[in-house]
């Protein structure tokens, strides 16, 4: 039984008490409490949804995206400091184990519930109170896309076409192949959906705004596209053509950016950061000294973006700790934490910006899959720095020339790759991937690495599945190749 609860998050349906007391005799409403619903408006499922997919109030280590605190250590733009927990990269422990069942129960289960009552033309999704059926359909499908990519990523195959059945709480693992080239179809047949209507009602997230759902969704079919760069290189391949495709879906241009906005006078809507270092008081966490030095690493000595990354510090210094340290390490005063103007109440979270998108195109010239080569590369390059130091608030026009920095035909993709990690910072787990995909920049483990030189390639399926759903988790450790659940496995995007 209790296997069965672990499991239920695949569940959707909804328990509803009143009608099972008809059994037992007619007591009318009598165990109905009237002042909650049975069923919820698709304005409510879709705002829980998307809140819930930005931040977690349990340690911000599960429900979470963009601004995930585990995230932060595995790109290393972050180091712990009083207790080592995600650092040490321990494949023997549970904490590289990580549970994705709250994705599936708090984020997953009431976009697909959205979907079901749009489609049903149920009242909990009336026009008139919620937004044309068909953008609410289209925006719980774009954010299920999202959210299925951020789980396949983190661990390879996962629940997809059997997931979100009530009726089957023990789902077959897709391969992470079949996930992807459905996620593209999904993108581009909900942005088709799109209407000349109304918006969702419970958009918190861009309000409602179709033309930057439209954005979302060809952005992320860019990045995505980018992403299996090592299992279609060439031009002309899956990947090229899917990535020209996205670029002419018009992807986010000069000066857009599309964020997360945690509210500062709501303690259940704050940024992740805050909830952290403020109101629980806790400062396990500083600026690595691996970005540290990467940022001071040219020609100008420091990169303008560092005071607003990292806290500035006595002596006018941001002084990063090191990653993976076997000390314990007291931060405070010490070393710098995330720069203030990150983690205030309502610091956002950058879902996607311009400067990725710059980058990519960077990339995707110098390899070929679109025109222009080298002269183009470093255009795309160029925009993508001064891209991110505007959004940060310290332009600079001559920072993209400084040593070590201007484009070199000859270390280009080294350079994209460095400059598009310091642009993601903070979301740690979008920059584990590409580092994961590209090499860039030559991540290490700390001293006190318990997975000797090697940087983990994937997250450990969670302990429970190899119980609640074993047959299935043991057909999936297999049909990738696998003898187990090692953090060291690579996933199929993820070629040497």
């Amino acid at each position: 039984m209790k296997n069965i609860k672990q499991y239920i998050f695949l569940a959707l349906g909804v328990c509803v008490l009143a009608t099972g007391c008809e059994k037992f005799g007619d007591f009318g409403d009598t165990n109905v409490d009237q002042t909650k619903v049975s069923k919820a408006a698709t304005k409510a499922l879709l705002t829980y949804a998307m809140q819930k997919s930005q931040a977690n109030r349990d340690g911000n280590t599960t429900a979470t995206t963009i601004l995930s605190i585990d995230g932060a250590v595995f790109g290393q733009y972050v180091s712990e400091g009083p207790y080592l927990t995600y650092s040490p990269f321990n494949d023997a422990g549970s904490t590289l184990n990580r549970s994705y069942y709250t994705f599936y129960s708090e984020v997953l289960k009431n976009l697909n519930q959205v979907i079901i009552f749009a489609k049903a033309g149920a009242p909990e999704a009336d026009a008139i109170t919620n937004g044309s059926i068909n953008n609410q359909i289209a925006v719980a499908r774009i954010m299920k896309a999202y959210i299925f990519w951020q789980l396949t990523d983190k661990w390879g195959d996962l629940p997809y076409e059997e997931a979100l059945n009530s009726n089957n709480i023990t789902p077959k693992f897709s391969k992470q192949e079949i996930i992807y080239k459905d996620l593209f179809k999904e993108l581009k047949e909900a942005v088709a959906q799109i209407d000349a209507g109304a918006g969702p009602t419970g958009d918190i997230m861009f309000g409602g705004n179709m033309a930057s759902w439209k954005k979302f969704a060809a952005t992320q079919r860019l990045l995505m596209a980018l992403r299996l760069s090592k299992v279609y290189p060439n031009a002309g391949e899956f990947a090229a053509s899917e990535f020209a495709l996205a670029v002419a879906a018009t992807p986010l241009a000069a000066d857009e950016l599309l964020k997360y906005t945690f509210l500062s006078g709501d303690p259940n809507n704050y940024n992740p950061w805050y909830s952290n270092y403020t109101v629980s008081n806790r400062n396990d966490y500083a600026i690595s000294k691996t970005l540290v030095d990467v940022m001071k690493n040219n020609g100008i000595g420091t990169d303008p973006r560092l005071p607003v990354y990292g806290e500035v510090l006595a002596g006018n210094q941001v002084k990063g700790l090191e990653f993976g340290t076997a000390i314990q390490t007291n931060i405070p005063n010490a070393y710098s934490r995330i720069g203030t103007t990150l983690r205030a109440a309502g610091s956002p979270a950058y879902i996607f910006t311009v400067a990725q998108v710059q980058f990519a195109l960077a990339e995707a010239s110098k390899i070929g899959w679109i025109a222009g080569g080298d002269v183009a590369a470093k255009i795309y390059y160029d925009a993508g720095i001064d891209a991110s130091l505007t959004q940060y608030g310290v332009a600079d026009a001559t920072f993209k020339n400084a040593i070590d920095i201007a484009y070199l035909p000859s270390t280009a993709l080294q350079q994209i790759g460095t400059q598009r990690w310091i642009a993601s910072y903070l979301d740690g787990w979008e920059a584990w991937s590409e580092f994961r995909r590209t090499g860039f920049p030559a991540l290490v483990p700390g001293p006190n690495s318990q997975n000797g030189i090697v940087i983990p390639r994937r997250v450990g399926y969670p302990t429970a599945d190899a119980t609640t759903n074993k047959d299935n988790y043991n057909a999936a450790i297999a049909q990738q190749g696998w003898t187990n659940n090692s953090i060291n496995n690579r996933m199929w995007w993820d070629k040497p």
